[in-house]
């Protein structure tokens, strides 16, 4: 293939990427008419159209899709080549974006940035929550966490917590005139503080599992929320149920402010993961973050 083939090639994935040709023109410095009188000669000269034009939108046509799945792995592994070569330089540099839960940013990427960041100035590490599982692909992440059983087979996966355990809370003041429930049937008579996770594709189902039996509840109540720190301030006021992360509730049950039940009926889950595609050569920067971020197992559970 010609540069001149490349450079439009580069063009095409640019628009292709950002469904604008305004704003991968800024991308490449070029103006929205010469980049479009590029991709225009590119679809010339290959005699397909690639892109579908309308006066709102850009979109890749099935050949452009087809188009940008092969040769934007290539392009990929080219800037990372080259992003490479800061390893020659004395301070690595570079910018990371990972996605991740809010509990797994605050316990686990939180705590290491704090010590890593101020080691390498030149590295920027943008993170962003969403409680959704993100396709880190297509957003432009360069990795994302997860609990070691949702990670997809294709991704290298790297442990950077420890086992999860959740649990079951609610204030004493919720319990004064309720019994305790002994199992997870007996929670469809209690309020339950719901949270609701888009990639559930609703409300999320209550996990369970005893001598080998899995459980799933789905429980009812009169609050919904998308984020765990206000299922626990809910919790703390009285207002029903709730099923958290261990690791947020214990100083609330140690000093008495909430109370845990179905404890026997929540196991250990595998923790979270940072996950990246396979077929990316990481920089040296990714790098030093990975080992900064990866678990070193202690002993001892409870």
């Amino acid at each position: 293939m010609t540069r001149e083939n490349l450079s439009d090639l580069q063009a095409f994935i640019a628009v292709a990427q950002e469904l604008s040709f305004t704003k991968a023109a800024a991308k490449l410095g070029l103006t929205p008419s010469a980049l479009s009188h590029t991709v225009r000669g590119l679809e010339a000269r290959l005699g397909v159209r690639l892109l579908a034009r309308t006066t709102r939108s850009v979109a890749p046509t099935e050949a452009g899709e087809r188009l940008l799945r092969d040769a934007e792995p290539h392009f990929d592994g080219i800037a990372a080549a080259l992003t490479a070569l800061t390893d020659l330089r004395e301070k690595p540099a570079g910018n990371i974006r990972i996605t991740a839960g809010e509990h797994a940013a605050t316990t686990v990427l939180w705590p290491a940035l704090v010590v890593f960041l101020p080691l390498y100035p030149d590295i920027k590490v943008e993170i962003s929550t969403d409680q959704r599982l993100t396709n880190i692909v297509e957003q432009r992440f360069d990795a994302g966490v997860r609990f070691g059983e949702q990670v997809e087979k294709d991704m290298i996966a790297v442990r950077i917590g420890p086992d999860i355990r959740m649990a079951v809370v609610g204030s004493p003041g919720y319990f004064a005139h309720r019994a305790a429930p002994l199992t997870p049937q007996d929670l469809t008579g209690h309020s339950c503080i719901n949270a609701r996770l888009p990639t559930y594709g609703g409300l999320y189902p209550w996990e369970f599992a005893k001598d080998g039996r899995e459980l799933n509840v789905r429980v009812e109540g009169q609050l919904v929320f998308n984020s765990i720190f206000q299922n626990l301030a809910a919790a703390r006021a009285g207002f029903g149920l709730a099923y958290l992360p261990e690791d947020m509730v214990l100083p609330y049950i140690a000093t008495g402010h909430l109370t845990r039940v179905l404890k026997d009926w929540c196991p250990y889950w595998p923790g979270y993961h940072l996950y990246y595609p396979n077929r990316r050569q990481p920089a040296p920067a990714f790098n030093l973050l990975v080992d900064a971020l990866r678990y070193r197992a202690r002993t001892g559970k409870t």
